[in-house]
């Protein structure tokens, strides 16, 4: 693999490196102090419903055991290489917390029988629809493929559900629908993103 390719500056990889380390330092510390860590951030319904709004964004760091981080680490990890050169810090928070706040309200009103819920996995089904976008949006036409795959990929988990292997590597029901959520605060960030490229730029 050629290292000088890869999206290394600051702004380009700083919070990448952020979200990864969080996720680690969540896991590590839940794992020496016991479930106290996981008790106070994950996402949980019906402490939401009484205020603990933080939790809508913090649930998304923490996970069910080793093999559920590692899984979303590596394509944390794969998604800024394959994207990291559309990178910045302003519209990576802004795709992070786009896609964390759609995945957990979209859970919130449209999965009321869904509780509980950790992981990155629906942000990073987000922030792929931005990479895809981007490419796109740059004539790089193998961003078509990655677009309609991923949505093929959801629209699979919708009528079959997800795999029972990965739902028994991670000890928890994988819940397909916060990736469809997730997809979509990406695309609604990235279609808003986009068109104020074209107007800032005089395209269109």
């Amino acid at each position: 693999m050629n290292f000088s390719n890869l999206p290394l500056s600051r702004r380009q990889s700083s919070l990448v490196l952020l979200l990864f380390a969080l996720s680690l330092l969540l896991f590590i510390l839940e794992n020496v102090n016991g479930d106290s860590i996981t008790q106070a951030l994950f996402y949980q319904r019906d402490l939401i419903s009484e205020g603990e709004l933080w939790r809508i964004f913090t649930g998304h760091l923490l996970h069910t055991n080793g093999f559920h981080l590692s899984l979303n680490l590596a394509a944390l990890t794969l998604l800024w290489a394959l994207h990291g050169q559309f990178y910045n810090l302003k519209n990576y928070s802004c795709v992070f917390l786009s896609c964390a706040v759609s995945t957990s309200l979209g859970i919130y009103f449209f999965n009321p029988a869904l509780l509980q819920y950790v992981g990155l996995s629906g942000v990073l089904h987000g922030i792929f629809i931005f990479g895809a976008l981007m490419d796109i949006f740059n004539n790089d036409k193998t961003g078509y493929l990655l677009f309609i795959g991923v949505w093929l990929k959801i629209a699979h988990e919708q009528l079959y559900g997800a795999s029972a292997d990965v739902s028994s590597l991670i000890e928890a029901n994988v819940a397909v629908d916060a990736h469809l959520w997730g997809a979509i605060g990406g695309l609604l960030f990235s279609i808003v993103y986009l068109l104020k490229i074209k107007k800032t730029s005089g395209f269109g």
